[in-house]
């Protein structure tokens, strides 16, 4: 049977730490006998690439409107 985990104020905070600031990513908590031994944070930061930022710009200097004439 498992052993009630006992979560006290300094494990607590860790955590918290652990996923404050964290915009992507997990926060693991590991177990044994009942007991937080350790706690594993995976951060992924994503950067906008600088031709995707780019391409709208480009699209629209290089597709100018084309008027319309009426015959």
């Amino acid at each position: 049977m498992a052993k009630p985990l006992d979560v006290d104020d300094l494990w607590t905070k860790r955590i918290i730490q652990s996923v404050n600031g964290l915009e992507y990513g997990s926060v693991q908590i590991v177990v044994h006998d009942g007991r937080i031994v350790q706690i594993e944070r995976t951060e992924r930061k994503r950067f906008e690439s600088a031709a995707a930022a780019e391409a709208p710009a480009r699209r629209a200097v290089a597709e100018p409107k084309q008027q319309r004439t009426n015959p």
